[in-house]
């Protein structure tokens, strides 16, 4: 297992799809994963320190998890089958829960898990961007510029 890191979320053109950009630390591998809408906003709100005047689901689950003794150890993103990925919640009392690894990241940024991503995952859809310029969010435009969910579909 690789561990990843968000980029960001951003809304892929023309179609309007949301997507998040994992990108593998310490190394040039990207994962894209396209995502609902909902997740996306619960993302970016966790990424930018929004805090909502009620819990969405997301903070719920980390309140409960808090509440019942637990916490979440780390996320892993390990296959794609038929386009879609699968996540896995690893909780600190061996508990392991199947999970969208939109619901898993939206999780694991609130709690401040780790995330990883399956090392043959990230072989068979992983994208390497050799040009490591400083600026991620331009080089993130330029990637969603060239890329197309059927690229995924194993």
């Amino acid at each position: 297992m690789k561990r990843l890191e968000v980029i960001g979320v951003r809304v892929e053109m023309p179609s309007s799809q949301p997507i998040v950009l994992l990108r593998e630390t310490g190394g040039d591998r990207y994962l894209p994963i396209w995502i609902g809408a909902v997740e996306a906003t619960s993302i970016a709100f966790a990424q930018q320190g929004v805090l909502p005047p009620r819990p969405l689901t997301h903070d719920l689950l980390k309140d409960l998890l808090l509440a019942v003794g637990s916490n979440l150890e780390q996320v892993e993103i390990s296959e794609i089958k038929d386009g879609v990925f699968y996540a896995t919640l690893k909780l600190a009392n061996g508990v392991e829960l199947s999970a969208r690894p939109s619901d898993a990241i939206a999780l694991a940024l609130r709690t401040g898990s780790p995330i990883f991503g399956g090392e043959a995952l990230l072989d068979e859809v992983g994208i390497e961007i050799a040009d490591q310029s400083d600026d991620e969010v331009e080089k993130f435009r330029e990637f969603l510029d060239q890329i197309e969910p059927e690229d995924f579909v194993g």
